[in-house]
């Protein structure tokens, strides 16, 4: 099996431009909201790139499913940390939407994982 296979998958690809999409979504915010709410950001959008990549190492198909668990509410914790920042008119409406658009394309990719795992 070949080691890092998680690097190739369209769903760890994804992921990863969500972090950098939330990054830049910081660097946008005044000084003076850009640690504390960067911060919870920054931890739920990676979250996800983490937990893919931990799990596909994971010697069972049950112990990876978890780790699927764990990437899909850090997935919704990210769409919540940039509706906290559009309701508090610190992200544009347009890039709230793109984050939702981003974050339901990575759920459905999360979901067809699961599905495989439970054959």
């Amino acid at each position: 099996m070949k080691q890092f296979n998680f690097l190739d998958w369209p769903v760890y690809k994804d992921s990863q431009d969500l972090v950098t999409f939330s990054l830049n979504l910081i660097r946008n915010l005044p000084r003076e909201h850009r640690f504390e709410l960067s911060s919870q950001l920054i931890r739920s959008s990676t979250s996800v790139v983490l937990n893919i990549a931990e799990g596909s190492g994971k010697s069972s198909a049950k112990d990876f499913s978890k780790f699927i668990d764990i990437a899909l509410g850090s997935l919704y914790e990210t769409v919540a940390n940039v509706d906290t920042l559009r309701t508090n008119g610190l992200a544009k409406n347009t890039d709230f939407e793109l984050v939702k658009e981003k974050s339901a394309n990575i759920a459905r990719q999360l979901g067809g994982f699961k599905k495989k795992l439970k054959r």
